[in-house]
C-alpha cells in the first residue's frame, strides 16, 4: 500500500439513494464505484451524475461483502460508507408512535458487512436519534473488537456549508490509525436559502419550469392558495385570518408546518415531504407554492445541473422525487466526511 499523496481510495455506498453522500465523497477525491440500494428508481439520479460508478438494486440483507470486492480492485484502501434509512429513529417518528421502533435490522446489516470485509475505512450517517440507540452503541462496539479507530458526534450541517438547520449523527472509523470528524469549514457564514435559491425562474403551484423539470411543485388547494398569500417568512399560521384557521391548527404546538421559509436564514430540515406546504415551513419565501424538487435538491446543496428526471414524458410523481432528495446526505456534509476519510488514510 502507498502511503503518500497518490493513495487510492475505493469506496462502495450502501443505502445509496440517489447519491448524495457518493457525490461528496467523489469531490473529496474518493473513488466511489458502486452504490447500492433496494430502490430501482434511484438509479437513474445515481448513474447519470457520477460517472463510472455502478447502481446495483439489492436489499442489504440478501448481501455478502464479497458483492463488493469487484468494486475495490486495483485499490490501496477499501472504504464502505452507508446512511440506512432512518426514519425508524428519527423525531418524526418518534411523535407519531410514541416511542422508537425496534427494528434495527438495517444498523446491524450494515456492522455484519464490516465485520465481513474489513474495510480499510468506514463512514456512516443517520439522524441524531440514532445516537441513543442500542444498535448503534452495539455498532460502536463491534468497531473497538475489530481494532477500529472511530469517532462519533451529532454535526450541524450549517457548519459545513449546508443552508439548512440540519443536525446528522455523524460516524467515522479507520484501521490505519487515527481518525477525526469533519472539521467545520472555516472563515464563512452560514449559507442562507438566498445563497441557493436567488434566480431560479418564477414557477406558479402544481407547475413545472420549462427549462428544468425538476423545477416543479406540488398544486395547492383554493385555501391553501389564501392560506400562503397571508403567511409570512419565518412565520406560521398564527399571521392567517381567523377563517383560515382550522381546530387542529390551535391544538398544535408545532408552529411551523404552513409556513414560509426566510430568505436570509438556513433552511429548516429538508424532509422527505418538504414538496407538501402543509408539512413544515416549506413555503417558499416569495412565491405563492411549497418549494420545487429542484429547490429542495439545492438546500441538500446538490449541484443546479444535477439531473433528477430520466424523462419529461413519464417522470416520477412529485412525492417520490421529494422523498429521493430528502432522504440524500447533503453533498457538502458528504465531501467533508470523504476529507476526513482523506486525512485518516495519510496519517
Amino acid at each position: 500500500m502507498r502511503r503518500g499523496d497518490g493513495i487510492n481510495i475505493r469506496a462502495v455506498d450502501l443505502f445509496c439513494g440517489i447519491g448524495g453522500l457518493t457525490h461528496g465523497l467523489r469531490l473529496a477525491g474518493i473513488d466511489v464505484k458502486a452504490g447500492f440500494d433496494n430502490d430501482p428508481s434511484c438509479r437513474f439520479a445515481y448513474e447519470a451524475n457520477n460517472s463510472g460508478a455502478v447502481f446495483t438494486e439489492a436489499d442489504a440483507r440478501t448481501l455478502s461483502f464479497s458483492d463488493f470486492e469487484p468494486h475495490y480492485q486495483d485499490a490501496d484502501l477499501k472504504a464502505l460508507v452507508g446512511c440506512a434509512p432512518c426514519q425508524p429513529f428519527s423525531a418524526h417518528t418518534r411523535r407519531q408512535q410514541g416511542a422508537e421502533t425496534d427494528d434495527c435490522s438495517l444498523i446491524d446489516e450494515f456492522a455484519r458487512l464490516i465485520t465481513e470485509g474489513l474495510p480499510d475505512l468506514v463512514s456512516m450517517e443517520n439522524v441524531p436519534g440514532l445516537a441513543k440507540h442500542e444498535a448503534f452503541g452495539a455498532l460502536c462496539n463491534q468497531l473497538t473488537e475489530l481494532d477500529y479507530t472511530h469517532k462519533s458526534g451529532v454535526l450541524s450541517c450549517a457548519d459545513y456549508g449546508v443552508p439548512q438547520n440540519r443536525k446528522r449523527l455523524v460516524l467515522v472509523a479507520s484501521r490505519l490509525g487515527k481518525i477525526s470528524l469533519p472539521s467545520p469549514t472555516p472563515g464563512e457564514n452560514k449559507k442562507t436559502v438566498h445563497d441557493f435559491l436567488n434566480g431560479l425562474p418564477p414557477i406558479g403551484d402544481g407547475s413545472v419550469c420549462s427549462t428544468d423539470p425538476a423545477h416543479t411543485c406540488m398544486p395547492l388547494s383554493e385555501t391553501n392558495r389564501s392560506r400562503i398569500h397571508q403567511s409570512k417568512p419565518g412565520g406560521s399560521w398564527r399571521d392567517w385570518e381567523p377563517h383560515l384557521v382550522s381546530k387542529c391548527h390551535k391544538k398544535s404546538y408545532y408552529p411551523a408546518p404552513y409556513g414560509r421559509m426566510r430568505w436570509y436564514a438556513p433552511a429548516p430540515t429538508i424532509t422527505t415531504q418538504f414538496c407538501y406546504y402543509s408539512t413544515g415551513r416549506f413555503g417558499h419565501p416569495a412565491q405563492h407554492r411549497a418549494i420545487s424538487v429542484r429547490e429542495g435538491a439545492l438546500l441538500q446543496t446538490f449541484p443546479r445541473d444535477y439531473a433528477l428526471i430520466e424523462s419529461s414524458d413519464a417522470p416520477l410523481p412529485i412525492h417520490k422525487l421529494a422523498r429521493q432528495v430528502g432522504n440524500a446526505v447533503p453533498v457538502s456534509l458528504a465531501q467533508a466526511i470523504g476529507e476526513s476519510l482523506m486525512e485518516a488514510a495519510h496519517e
